[in-house]
């Protein structure tokens, strides 16, 4: 009687400890985050780009799992590649160190861009923390805001000066051969110098890129893009002194890097 109670005892026993093993082993849940829809995002961009940089402002509205559509604006500067900096390492009292300069350069260019444009993705978006490939394009407005460069130029005695004199002086017709006199340059002048002549030439800007999402599912946004983006304006833009073997050119087509980094919302 003992016996069979205590057969029946160990039997209850093994039978509750296999049913706690199957209460307490861990389920792997499959966690479908597609019921998480965000209706937009919004993040601060920055592109590097051949000839210079740009900082901007990213809103996107999401249609579906696959497509945004967005809109962005952003303010830059652009560089002429032929541009070289050298410095003459000059200490004139009162004026101090000289700065380096770009020789033969005559305007610093200042890009404000805006535009429209579509993201889609490849496949369905990735999970947390996944990887979401896509392209994107965009096409809308490009403005150039030429600033006037200044140059410091020396004016020794002989050029009716008393002393030498250092003037803070932009490019034109009739001082162009001291402008491009290297022996009469001191420096570049402060940044400041030339804001009140800004020019303004309007054009349009277009951009294609890879696009690479970290995350697709998270509220904060991570991404990179990588492409190809253009600028056409209305007349040329003029950057560097015109010679014979150098050209300024009205529109500009570069390779560019941006990072995206922002917030999704469901409102």
């Amino acid at each position: 009687m003992i016996r069979n109670a205590a057969i029946i005892l160990l039997f209850f026993f093994i039978t509750s400890q296999a049913n706690a093993q199957r209460v307490m082993q861990p389920k792997v849940v499959e966690l479908d985050l597609k019921g998480v829809i965000f209706k937009q995002e919004k993040a601060f961009q920055f592109r590097l780009h051949e000839q210079g940089a740009a900082i901007g402002y990213y809103k996107g509205d999401i249609k579906t799992y696959y497509k945004t559509r967005f809109y962005n604006v952003e303010l830059g500067f652009q560089r002429d590649p032929r541009e070289r900096r050298q410095n003459k390492n000059y200490n004139f009292g009162s004026e101090g160190a000289s700065r380096s300069f770009s020789f033969a350069k005559i305007n610093s260019v200042i890009n404000v861009r805006a535009g429209l444009g579509m993201k889609t993705y490849l496949s369905e978006k990735a999970k947390r923390r996944g990887l979401a490939v896509g392209w994107s394009y965009e096409v809308g407005p490009s403005i150039a805001l030429l600033k006037p460069y200044h140059l410091k130029l020396i004016y020794f005695p002989d050029d009716g000066q008393p002393s030498v004199n250092i003037k803070s002086e932009a490019y034109s017709e009739e001082n162009a051969d001291k402008f491009l006199e290297i022996d009469d340059i001191y420096g570049a002048a402060p940044f400041t110098d030339g804001f009140r002549n800004i020019s303004i030439v309007p054009g349009l800007q277009a951009k294609a890129s890879l696009h690479f999402g970290l995350g697709a599912f998270d509220k904060y946004m991570r991404a990179v893009e990588t492409g190809v983006m253009l600028d056409i304006y209305t007349r040329r833009i003029d950057i560097l002194v015109e010679s014979e073997t150098r050209r300024n050119s009205p529109y500009f087509i570069r390779l560019f890097a941006a990072m995206q980094l922002g917030v999704r919302s469901t409102n």
